[in-house]
């Protein structure tokens, strides 16, 4: 409609121009014919001069109209012009957005949605690879709900975490490194307090049993600490796969079963060794046919496969036992009695004294046993018995070291994992002496003591003397307390030089320290 009207203004203004070049064109004719005496003659205006001014004019109109269509059109195509981004996967296009910050968004969301799916792993949404390019275009086909749809199920979050490692050997992936600090610590704690807890246990069972070790409330754990050096490494997880602290205790402690070879201890049995490290007899008997509960000596190996836990965790502590000391048995002649024949003219009563004790363990298990000494709480009352005769031979029931400056490296009794008859003694001065008077009833070779000489001391106690080097007694000897019977070794079931001393009571073993003073 503007070109029409634009035409039709050309078109008048064109039939204007004519017009007046025709007026023109007579007056100037006119004037020649006044001026007819003037020599120069003057042409009239022909119609082909007429045409060409027309047609110069039409082509006028129309250079300006294209113009004018043109420059609209270019207004139109830049006002409908706009900017987009193209989306691209490791250099593929996979679509297109309106805008830049539906990409941020989506991004920000996605984070969101993985960190409520695992909250307690710190995720980090992988957007690597992923970038835009801006374009423009006229009235371009954008679908950014599509494209973000698409981008959506492409995209995939790790859980920085940081993995436990000895040796290079990955034990499990955590958190932080605050949670790593806080598993190591869970590890020690689940061995220190807990094997005093269970030491303790242990003794007031014994105790219970014999009448005698009742555990002294001063246990105190020295040190603890991990032998293995522990590297924490920074990594990319699975979030499936980070361990909350529970759970990474639980693996550090309950292990990976493995194969042991173990070598039988004193004291050990089929069944004490399958409590230990919680596997059936069955299993052992079948993993060491030639195995008999019976015969099992120290020295022996089995074949075990148990649970081996990847850290070690060895405590030191000290350990307090109250032990009930038996009275001394006084006992004076008295010729108003027949031979053979006693009286008890006072009871005695029990005393009670402390025994203290260093225990090195590994992962609970004690590795180790260091006497560090006892105290007398509370002194015992000797009973007094008149004996009609003083027999040679016939003991007081009343006892002193075997050994002189005597340290025990392994106490009695079924404690700390082990069962064990009587106590170990050390000792600069190997000689070996009579605990109380009494009558030798073997001197020679048994199968687990080596040498050992066998004193009867005529009132319902025996005392076995094992491991000796050499024998200086025969067996019908009469001794007094003191008496030399021998030389402190290593013979038999022995893993180093000591002496084994029991003391036995109508045939059955008792704390020895219930009578050495």
């Amino acid at each position: 409609m503007k070109g029409f009207k634009f035409m039709r203004r050309m078109g008048n203004l064109r039939s204007r121009d004519e017009a007046s070049a025709e007026s023109g064109a007579a007056g100037l004719q006119d004037k020649e014919t006044a001026g007819a005496g003037e020599s120069r003659v003057f042409q009239p205006v022909t119609k082909s001069r007429r045409r060409r001014r027309s047609w110069l004019l039409a082509s006028t109109g129309l250079v300006l109209l294209t113009t004018f269509l043109v420059g609209a059109e270019k207004r139109h195509v830049t006002a409908n012009t706009v900017t987009y981004y193209k989306v691209l996967v490791n250099g593929e296009e996979i679509g297109n957005l309106d805008q830049q910050a539906d990409l941020n968004k989506l991004f920000e969301d996605k984070r969101r949605e993985y960190q409520l799916k695992y909250p307690d792993s710190v995720m980090v949404l992988q957007t690597g690879g992923i970038t835009t390019e801006a374009q423009r275009a006229y009235k371009p086909e954008v679908d950014s709900e599509a494209t973000l749809d698409k981008l959506d199920g492409m995209l995939k979050a790790y859980a920085v975490g940081v993995q436990l490692a000895v040796d290079g050997e990955p034990l499990g992936i955590v958190k932080d490194q605050e949670t790593a600090t806080a598993v190591l610590q869970a590890v020690k704690e689940h061995y220190a307090p807990q094997t005093a807890a269970a030491s303790g246990g242990k003794l007031k069972k014994t105790a219970a049993k014999a009448g005698a070790a009742i555990p002294a409330a001063k246990d105190q754990v020295e040190s603890v600490k991990i032998r293995e050096e522990v590297n924490i490494i920074p990594v990319k997880a699975d979030p499936n796969k980070v361990l909350s602290v529970e759970e990474a205790v639980k693996v550090l402690t309950e292990g990976r079963e493995a194969p042991l070879r173990y070598s039988v201890q004193e004291g050990d049995t089929v069944s004490a060794i399958a409590s230990r490290f919680n596997i059936n007899q069955a299993e052992i008997f079948r993993n060491n046919p030639e195995v008999k509960e019976l015969s099992l000596q120290i020295g022996d190996t089995l074949q075990l496969t148990v649970p081996q836990p990847d850290l070690t965790v060895v405590t030191v502590e000290q350990v307090t036992e109250e032990v009930v000391t038996e009275p001394e048995v006084i006992i004076r002649k008295s010729d108003q009695l027949p031979a053979g024949k006693r009286k008890v003219v006072r009871p005695g009563q029990t005393g009670l004294k402390t025994m203290q004790y260093r225990l090195t363990k590994e992962n609970g298990q004690v590795v180790q046993e260091e006497w560090l000494g006892q105290s007398v709480v509370k002194a015992a009352l000797p009973e007094v018995v008149y004996s009609g005769t003083k027999v040679v031979g016939e003991g007081t029931g009343m006892f002193a070291w075997p050994v002189s400056g005597a340290m025990i490296s392994s106490s009695y009794g079924e404690r700390w994992g082990r069962a064990h008859k009587g106590v170990d003694l050390v000792s600069g001065n190997r000689t070996i002496k009579a605990a109380d008077a009494g009558t030798v009833s073997f001197a020679g070779v048994q199968s687990g003591y080596g040498n050992v000489v066998i004193v009867d001391h005529n009132n319902g106690y025996v005392t076995y003397y094992g491991h000796l080097s050499r024998i200086s007694v025969s067996a019908g000897q009469k001794l007094g307390q003191g008496s030399q019977i021998g030389i402190m070794g290593s013979t038999g079931r022995s893993t180093g030089t000591h002496l084994h001393f029991e003391i036995r009571k109508n045939g059955t073993a008792i704390n020895p320290m219930k009578y050495l003073k």
